[in-house]
């Protein structure tokens, strides 16, 4: 962990990102396990948001800082991640599930406490505000405890994945000309660099359908930011969904196989 303003002065680089709502506060670059490569990877936090480092730039440029000119003409730029993401790899590591067993409950201090990665504590806040969405809750003598639960994390999924899809037309006409498929294939493409391929993607979901049409799927989704994608920089602002589960009753008909792991190879194929 440390000052994001510290860690990017050497050499200079052009970073955008928010400002601290309070103007004697830093933001810190806490490091932190990628959810699909598990690699150690550098994540923003502030004003109680996480934050993901995106890289963009041209083949010619440069920048002049003040009196500096910064020969790199690379653009570092900030975008709100869904903590969710992050979470679920310590959250499913937490629950030590053996075969059937389901797994332990545990409280959100142990699930944090991951060895060499102490950035995770500052997670405590919003990660007590969103991974019920994920996981079933006991809550003994006034003390919560957690365990990740497969079926609200692919409902979980799926209301990411119809969320992305519902978004994408707004974006421009290349997108609004494009039919539901194709759509989808963009949608869970996305949402497949935040995820491993196990276990998310090799379980059932026939439960999924019924899951999607309860009211605290669409809270997921209209409350759970969506992951960035460079080319699309509006999927942070999509339509709030009626309250009754609607928008899940249209993914309904997007999911035909039995496996979701079997879609997600469908669609990779269709775009290779």
């Amino acid at each position: 962990m440390a000052s994001w303003c510290g860690d990017l002065a050497a050499p200079p680089r052009l970073l955008v990102a928010p400002r601290p709502s309070d103007g004697n506060c830093q933001g810190n670059v806490l490091s932190l396990r990628h959810p699909r490569s598990d690699e150690e990877t550098g994540y923003l936090f502030i004003d109680g948001q996480l934050h993901e480092f995106n890289w963009f730039k041209e083949r010619f440029g440069s920048w002049f800082l003040g009196d500096y000119v910064c020969e790199d003409g690379s653009l570092y730029y900030c975008t709100v991640v869904d903590p969710i993401f992050i979470l679920l790899p310590i959250l499913k590591a937490a629950r030590m599930s053996n075969g059937k067993d389901p797994g332990k409950f545990r409280q959100l201090d142990e699930i944090l406490y991951v060895e060499g990665y102490p950035g995770y504590q500052h997670l405590m806040g919003i990660a007590g505000n969103h991974i019920d969405l994920v996981c079933e809750v006991k809550e003994v003598a006034n003390v919560k405890f957690f365990r990740l639960n497969d079926s609200k994390v692919l409902s979980w999924l799926c209301c990411k994945v119809h969320n992305l899809k519902e978004v994408f037309p707004k974006l421009g006409k290349n997108y609004a000309a494009q039919g539901e498929k194709e759509l989808l294939k963009d949608a869970v493409q996305i949402i497949r660099e935040y995820l491993n391929d196990e276990p998310w993607l090799t379980l059932d979901i026939k439960e999924i359908i019924e899951a999607n049409k309860t009211s605290e799927a669409s809270f997921c989704a209209e409350n759970s930011p969506v992951p960035f994608h460079p080319a699309e920089e509006k999927l942070g602002s999509s339509s709030t969904r009626s309250s009754k589960g609607r928008p899940a009753k249209k993914q309904k008909a997007e999911v035909e196989s039995k496996n979701i792991k079997d879609m997600f190879r469908r669609v990779t194929r269709k775009g290779t």
